[in-house]
């Protein structure tokens, strides 16, 4: 959208930083609930690391549950979350994960009310209940949909205009010093509030350096423009970060996908709900690799591929250890950090049913190695030796045949790759309390400030599927509810 002035002061009751999911989607209910809105963005695109996303949204007591007859309950809910935090000994929000859990369910079905589409539920390790909720096609569904919206209310939103610092009066935060275009600085002053809502720090190489460390440093970041721009403000004015540190951050991903013409398609949604139909009365080996044409996001292998007796190799051949329990870190300290998953038939065997998948993927939930076979040729290979298939990724054979040795008893082997050590999404977010008034170092509300999605992350732990993009919307429905509920 265009500026609807190009004057040097714009005044607005809320200036919210950052167009992605949580940013959108609080800009939305700021202005459903009677405050004007700005909303403010450094890319020449919307979307952040929302539409970069696998897209899958984890609630419960959903619409869908209750269609399947399926109960549920926010409190089981909670209960589970510990699981996938068991012995790390993080900190871990509780009140956070308490609002996140009760306000999950209206927020998957706000998005629907505005387009969106989710398959499932389906299952995942450690959740009692089936809570997956996938969107149909792609992430690029959430993106389609909030912009729409956006449009509808007439909320501005101004592309290539990255906000430089916050303008404060005293200690309040009354406003911000941006960039449009190539113009000098605007300044946008808010009534009520400046809301944070700028992406994780994945691509921000100081903040990784600081809270992640230099060997996580090199790792290159999904969402090239997530450096963390939210977070650098928010420190600069005494607010503070909570699991910043925290090691999930490093993680594996295949190579992007080819642009294919299905992927420029709009995911209306007539044909989201299509597909939906689809996946229940075609057949799997026709509409599968139909939907799998239509991911965009970097998809990354689970570690069940490991654990079904997979082995990691570098872009030489040469044999990646798999002692530490993370093994994009090992490859991080390769070369190139580039490298090929490879196993035999009997591994193979094991990875085309549940719970042996491949990765999650937005529409089939699950994608296995048979939905790799027929949609991701380009990184799945398949050889009657181990001879042939260093042929087919490029490596000497005699140096893969000294890696795989353990699993040459076969007569087909595999290939998946090439695939590298990403920063997928930090965890580590500006301290918050409950109305998304961000903390300063003795725990104090910073007038005027906000913060939502990984910018509000807050302490919250959000290991599983769909707790991330979860998050982002749920925090940034109640944020902008929040802020609009400020008088003058």
């Amino acid at each position: 959208m265009q500026p609807l002035t190009q004057n040097k002061s714009n005044q607005f009751d809320v200036v919210i930083v950052g167009a992605g999911g949580a940013g959108l989607t609080a800009a939305i209910h700021a202005k459903q609930n009677g405050s004007s809105v700005v909303v403010l963005e450094k890319s020449t695109s919307i979307g952040g690391t929302t539409g970069w996303s696998v897209g899958s949204f984890t609630a419960s007591q959903t619409p869908h549950q209750k269609k399947l007859g399926i109960e549920d309950h926010p409190d089981w809910h909670f209960e589970d979350m510990n699981f996938f935090n068991q012995g790390k000994g993080d900190f871990d929000n509780l009140e956070l994960r308490r609002l996140f859990v009760d306000h999950a369910s209206e927020t998957l079905e706000w998005l629907m009310c505005i387009g969106v589409v989710f398959d499932g539920p389906y299952p995942e390790s450690f959740h009692r209940k089936p809570r997956m909720h996938n969107v149909i096609p792609n992430s690029g569904s959430f993106v389609h949909h909030l912009r729409a919206e956006c449009r509808r209310l007439q909320i501005p939103i101004l592309t290539r205009c990255p906000v430089s610092e916050l303008i404060k009066d005293n200690r309040r935060v009354v406003g911000v010093k941006a960039f449009l275009g190539s113009q000098e600085h605007i300044t946008f002053m808010a009534n009520k509030g400046v809301l944070l809502a700028a992406g994780d720090f994945a691509a921000g190489l100081d903040l990784k350096r600081r809270f992640l460390g230099p060997l996580i440093a090199k790792a290159a970041s999904v969402n090239p423009d997530a450096s963390g721009d939210g977070i650098e403000l928010g420190l600069r004015n005494q607010g503070k970060v909570l699991n910043g540190g925290h090691a999930s951050a490093l993680k594996m991903r295949f190579i992007p996908a080819p642009k294919n013409i299905l992927q420029s398609i709009p995911p209306y949604k007539w044909l989201a709900q299509s597909m939906v139909w689809g996946l229940k009365h075609l057949p799997s080996f026709l509409i599968r690799p139909f939907i799998m044409k239509f991911i965009t996001t970097v998809l990354g292998p689970e570690p069940t591929l490991f654990k079904c007796g997979a082995i990691l190799v570098d872009d030489l051949g040469q044999r990646v250890p798999l002692d530490d329990g993370n093994h994009a870190k090992n490859l991080i300290e390769t070369s190139n950090n580039s490298g090929f998953i490879i196993f035999n038939a009997e591994s193979a065997k094991q990875l085309n049913a549940w719970p042996n998948f491949i990765s999650t993927a937005p529409g089939v939930a699950y994608a296995y190695l048979k939905d790799y076979e027929s949609a991701r040729t380009d990184i799945c290979k398949k050889a009657n030796s181990i001879e042939e298939l260093a042929t087919l990724i490029g490596v000497q054979s005699d140096t893969l045949k000294r890696a795989a040795a353990d699993i040459s008893n076969s007569n087909t082997f595999y290939a998946m790759g090439p695939v590298r050590g990403f920063v997928t999404i930090t965890e580590g977010g500006l301290a918050i309390n409950k109305r998304f008034q961000v903390l300063d170092e003795n725990d104090h509300p910073i007038p005027g400030l906000f913060a939502a999605g990984s910018n509000g992350q807050g302490g919250i732990l959000l290991e599983g599927h769909g707790h991330h993009i979860g998050w982002a919307f749920v925090s940034g429905l109640l944020a902008g509810q929040s802020i609009s509920s400020l008088s003058h």
